[in-house]
């Protein structure tokens, strides 16, 4: 099996072989300090283990049980969370699905439509999902760790709301699963009561680490993903991850390459992909880098790009911009699809389009590296539930080592909560309480009625 790899011709013109020799004690070291639970933040960490802990453990099989009945009974599935509740489940959509999943028919979706809500306060985009699906036959999955979170809770609300109402309580309690932490929190105690199907969101890992749990992997049995091969390739990356030297171990390598561009003024990275399906799995990349390493007044900035589109509204501003950024590409080397140009112009007659868009990639990491902007090129050797788990996995302890060497703790995100507790103290709750699990009035009227 071909492995994820760290392509080094690019970001080495950048960076001398003395400054690596400095990173490669400090992270022999941060890696005992990772495993051994040592650090800060060290009761987070379940998540390095988790794939070979849950692959064929009795939770992932009852987690396919459970999708079994959702998929073969729903036409529509909806997805209601915020953060890493939810951007994990929605890059596996967009980058495994058809990028027209919801337009095909269903036996070639072989299961239900797919939507996500629950990560706006905007009232257009609530009012228009929920005038699409009132009168579908729906199912839904709220994922929340703490179960106190404000949007999620919103939307979650007026689509248990309208389940009861248009089929009962005793039947809407069968169309709602609810992902959260165990035993504990408002959303646990609501499902308890109400009697919903619930999955764990296993203690000791912080949301955006919880790609590999029930948290996506319940959506993903939902939209015919294979979530064994998804474990499987995490589990593979948790033996090829726990390299400890810098040379055979190229997720450090982009940790150490991330530090080295930071200390010299390069304070945002900017994830470029050449795919669609892959702009989801920066949003996720997003989230993990901001909150893991943004906090003491420091932390690389992250951004994502997809080209070939942005070369031609950035494009201009990377070539000759503020030299303050660096570039990390994922490229996946095999494409699902082989498509030839048609005969015509004679530049690129007969061209098959994904040769052309590695032409455009690497000739656009050439001219920026020329630009002075440092490149990373990940190759991910192909498409599928496998190199997702892997990649997910990739990233995940990168950004743990990473963050520890910028001094850091990963797996706390103090900053969150300032927001936070400025709507509670708005709303007049000072604390963070939840209408879902607090409310008693189960005749209450529907917002859209």
């Amino acid at each position: 099996m071909s492995k994820i790899t760290l392509e080094l011709k690019y970001p080495e013109q950048f960076v001398c072989e003395d400054e690596l020799f400095f990173f490669r004690e400090n992270i022999k070291s941060v890696h005992h300090i990772l495993h051994e639970q040592k650090g800060p933040g060290k009761e987070e960490t379940r998540w390095i283990g988790w794939p070979s802990e849950f692959l064929n453990s009795k939770g992932h099989k009852d987690l396919k049980e459970i999708a079994k009945r959702v998929k073969e009974n729903a036409d529509v599935f909806l997805v209601i969370g915020v953060g890493g509740s939810y951007l994990s489940s929605r890059a596996g959509f967009n980058f495994l699905c058809s990028s027209f999943h919801n337009q095909l028919p269903r036996e070639e979706r072989n299961g239900p439509q797919v939507f996500f809500a629950g990560s706006s306060l905007s009232s257009d985009y609530i009012k228009e999902l929920y005038e699409l699906l009132k009168d579908k036959n729906l199912y839904i999955n709220v994922v929340s760790k703490s179960g106190t979170t404000l949007e999620p809770n919103i939307v979650f609300d007026i689509f248990k709301d309208h389940l009861e109402k248009k089929y009962g309580k005793k039947e809407a309690k069968n169309r709602i699963i609810v992902t959260t932490s165990s035993q504990k929190g408002p959303l646990y105690k609501l499902a308890l009561k109400e009697g919903y199907d619930t999955l764990v969101i296993p203690e000791g890992m912080p949301g955006r680490y919880t790609v590999h749990t029930p948290v996506a992997l319940f959506p993903f049995e939902i939209m015919g993903i294979d979530t064994e091969k998804v474990l499987e390739g995490a589990k593979d990356a948790e033996t090829i991850y726990s390299e400890k030297d810098i040379e055979e171990n190229p997720c450090y390598r982009y940790a150490a390459l991330r530090n080295i561009f930071y200390k010299k003024g390069k304070t945002i990275e900017l994830l470029a992909s050449y795919d669609p399906s892959l702009e989801l799995l920066g949003e996720w990349w997003k989230q993990l880098y901001g909150e893991s390493e943004g906090k003491q007044k420091k932390g690389i900035f992250p951004v994502g790009a997809s080209y070939t589109r942005d070369l031609h509204s950035l494009g201009q501003y990377v070539q000759e911009g503020r030299r303050d950024f660096f570039s990390t590409t994922i490229w996946v080397n095999r494409p699902d699809n082989r498509l030839n140009t048609l005969k015509g112009d004679k530049n690129y007659s007969g061209w098959e389009i994904s040769d052309l868009n590695e032409i455009a990639c690497e000739g656009t990491i050439k001219a920026h590296s020329m630009g002075d902007v440092p490149n990373i090129k990940i190759d991910v050797p192909e498409k599928s539930p496998y190199y997702f788990g892997m990649l997910t996995y990739f990233f995940m302890k990168a950004c743990a080592m990473s963050a520890y060497l910028l001094g850091v703790n990963p797996f706390v995100q103090p900053g969150v909560e300032k927001y936070k507790q400025n709507i509670r103290e708005s709303l007049g709750t000072g604390s963070p309480a939840s209408s879902s699990s607090n409310s008693n009035d189960d005749q209450k009227e529907s917002m859209f009625d």
